[in-house]
């Protein structure tokens, strides 16, 4: 699997550099050590790099105009694709695969379903990571496009829809953890809201009523177009309402300090839970600790359990009550989508992967003192 990084070039090494220090990278005229890109095109035409890239692969919906404008823009600086890396692919395809961060358990397990999907056929993967901010992630994904990837998945991205979808619109896409489906690219997402009801539902049948329910920030976005931390946390919310009780929610970052840090201040109040909900296994992890830390036995004192069903929370020592929504399928499906839209297939498809309740060792009914 190909590996690059918004910062670095993967193909850098490339370059062919002579005495006089002239060289060709990929196909593309170098001025000193610095080779014409397709962002250099975009700006000089005044337009998206998506915009550049639907020029170069002759795609439906070009305007006569836009081609005139990016076609100029080309000549004027020398710009040359990357014919050299296409041949030689041959007939292959190549893949962008865009993550916030490879230490994301649940992210990887959907890179790899991806992968293992895609690999009997004709398809390279580049793989990429956005981190935790807009700009990074726009970034990242402009670098997959100036590669000139056949295609793209993107999972859980920030970026406001008119962004997804004027990227839908120049490349087959498909973006994973979306909620509210789209108009120009597909969207693999998990029931949040029904996996959610699935372990509320556990929690108040085991006999909980003060329920803790961890989240993410939603990162400024709006219903119903959200990540799944947040139709996660409307679902649980929802559920609580349901049996008649209040919902606690406390945002903390989908991370191990993140969980320990929100199980901290739900831990330290007057009258503190009986059942932490963390919203990611990773951050359940951190609740754990915490309840370790405070001398807590986990299930006897305090009920923990989490969301995603990584690979970690089957370990006996952890034994984590879960809800599996198999990032190994949410990846075969997106790869699947992404296969359909480079055979042509333009109609938006919004496939919704159905969660199951993975009860463990780490919840109980609550002490009969709580």
């Amino acid at each position: 699997m190909d590996k690059s990084s918004a910062d670095g070039d993967p193909w850098g090494d490339m370059s062919v550099t002579g005495d006089r220090g002239a060289a060709a990278v990929d196909g593309a005229r170098v001025k000193g050590a610095r080779r014409v890109t397709i962002h250099d095109v975009a700006k000089e035409a005044s337009v998206s790099a998506s915009a550049v890239s639907k020029v170069l692969r002759d795609a439906y919906g070009v305007s006569p105009a836009m081609r005139a404008k990016v076609t100029a823009a080309i000549e004027r600086l020398g710009y040359r694709p990357q014919s050299g890396a296409r041949a030689m692919r041959g007939r292959s395809f190549t893949v962008g695969v865009m993550l916030v961060a490879l230490s994301h358990s649940f992210q990887s397990e959907i890179v790899e379903g991806v992968t293992d999907e895609l690999e009997p056929g004709p398809y390279q993967e580049i793989l990429i990571t956005g981190g935790l901010t807009v700009e990074r992630q726009k970034a990242s994904v402009e670098a997959l496009v100036d590669r000139q990837v056949d295609g793209l998945v993107v999972i859980a991205p920030q970026m406001d829809m008119d962004w997804l979808e004027q990227l839908g619109e120049s490349l087959p896409t498909v973006v994973v953890a979306r909620h509210g489906g789209a108009t120009h690219f597909d969207t693999v997402v998990d029931d949040d809201h029904g996996g959610a009801r699935l372990m509320v539902d556990h929690l108040v049948g085991l006999g909980h009523r003060r329920i803790v329910h961890t989240s993410h920030p939603a990162a400024g976005l709006t219903r119903p177009f959200v990540l799944s931390h947040t139709a996660r946390s409307d679902g649980y919310a929802a559920a609580m309402k349901r049996h008649g009780l209040k919902p606690d929610v406390i945002e903390a970052s989908f991370t191990e300090e993140g969980g320990y840090q929100a199980a901290v201040e739900a831990l330290d109040r007057t009258n503190p839970p009986t059942a932490v909900f963390a919203g990611a296994d990773i951050a359940a992890l951190g609740v754990l600790r915490a309840a370790e830390e405070r001398g807590l036995r986990v299930p006897e004192d305090l009920t923990v359990t989490g969301y995603d069903n990584v690979g970690v929370s089957a370990i006996g020592r952890i034994a984590l009550t879960t809800v599996d929504q198999s990032g190994q399928l949410t990846g075969q499906m997106s790869a699947r989508l992404l296969m359909e839209r480079l055979g042509g297939r333009t109609r938006p498809v919004h496939y919704v992967v159905a969660p199951r309740l993975i009860v463990r060792g780490t919840s109980a009914p609550p002490a009969r003192h709580s």
